[in-house]
């Protein structure tokens, strides 16, 4: 598959997802009896604001149901406001980014960090440390190296042991420091060259600073993502729970599977059925382990995590894709932990869930636990 071709499918498939879960949501409010009575319901499904747009090289959208003040125009002004900010401290495109001129620094000298990157990046020293070091915002370089990243590569392009074993030189958050003192926070690297990516983290922060402009605005009913990084609150515009669907590894891209009721917390997916390449019949994906340098080789095909924040989730579900359902869900059950995991098998597709992710399910009553 070309790169340009996993683009727009990346692409399509975060405007599908969106549209699923307003898809799904509508059939599931149409089959609930008597909803359409309810006069609060009716009320609400009459006034829906809604507002998206590209941010982070990907998409965002928020749904209020109810009114805002100023409406649209002033919703997407506000949005913008909050995202704008953001992108500037951890774009990787925009080279006058904090995040790009800390990258560009070829000093071990402690550079400034704004307190919004600061928080991303202790969140993504957390979950490193409890997920083995396979969650790692300083893989890069091993992304780019198996041609997934900024740096071309001719199509199915696979290094030499060489090349991954003198790449993970240059790997690891042992070589990242962040470091708290008189002025503000600090971050530090012990080699001068290495880099850093808060994508990982950022699309979850950045749902959360949404969900805290709406909270703020006194807000009490919104679905918001920045790709697939999800916050609820309230009800929809129906007046009935915020339906989530997971979107399933099919051929048609946003397929609806399992429907889920987040209960005002935050969820996100990680994925990687949408961004591979094959060669000599063995698939390579871009989901990186840190630990060997090369592309996971177990069957899960995704998993989506359930927590208080979206910066949470979204630090937690990537290195609990790289650790494989197995470890994952092993992971979750000891900690209470509610993730859902895909993983694909001779037959096709199943789905694998920790126990505490079982009442989160819509209609799961009587439905067996997988484990």
């Amino acid at each position: 598959m070309s790169k340009v071709l996993q683009k727009i499918f990346r692409v399509a498939a975060i405007v599908a997802i969106f549209g699923t879960i307003a898809y799904v949501a509508q059939k599931h409010e149409q089959q609930v009896a008597g909803a359409a009575q309810d006069p609060v319901a009716v009320a609400e499904k009459r006034q829906t604001v809604e507002i998206s747009g590209p941010i982070f090289g990907t998409f965002f959208g928020i749904t209020v149901a109810g009114d805002y003040p100023g409406g649209e125009a002033e919703l997407m002004h506000d949005a913008m406001e909050v995202l704008n900010r953001i992108n500037a401290e951890i774009s990787a495109f925009d080279p006058n980014s904090e995040l790009s001129r800390f990258n560009r620094l070829l000093s071990t000298d402690p550079f400034p960090v704004s307190e919004d990157t600061a928080l991303m990046i202790a969140e993504s020293f957390r979950a490193g440390r409890e997920l083995q070091g396979v969650m790692d915002i300083t893989v890069g370089p091993l992304v780019n190296l198996w041609g997934f990243g900024r740096d071309r590569k001719p199509e199915g392009y696979v290094p030499s042991d060489e090349e991954i074993a003198a790449t993970r030189a240059q790997v690891g958050l042992d070589k990242l420091h962040l470091e708290y003192g008189y002025g503000g926070s600090f971050l530090r690297k012990d080699l001068p060259a290495m880099r850093i990516d808060l994508a990982t983290v950022g699309e979850g922060f950045a749902a959360d600073a949404l969900a805290k402009m709406l909270d703020a605005a006194g807000i009490g009913n919104y679905l918001v993502h920045v790709a697939g990084a999800m916050r609820t609150r309230g009800r929809n515009p129906s007046g009935l729970p915020w339906k989530v669907a997971i979107e399933q590894p099919v051929d048609v891209i946003g397929a609806a599977g399992d429907i889920i009721d987040i209960q005002n917390r935050a969820v996100s997916t990680a994925g990687t059925y949408r961004n591979y390449f094959e060669k000599d019949g063995r698939r390579y994906s871009h989901a990186i382990d840190p630990r060997s340098g090369k592309p996971v080789e177990h069957n899960t095909v995704s998993v989506t995590v359930i927590g208080d924040s979206a910066l949470f989730t979204d630090a937690m579900d990537t290195g609990l894709l790289v650790l494989g359902a197995d470890e994952a869900l092993r992971y979750a059950n000891e900690r209470g932990l509610a993730i859902y995991c895909i993983v694909k098998e001779p037959e096709g597709f199943r789905a694998r869930w920790s126990r505490a992710f079982r009442q989160y399910l819509a209609g799961a009553k009587g439905k067996p636990e997988e484990k």
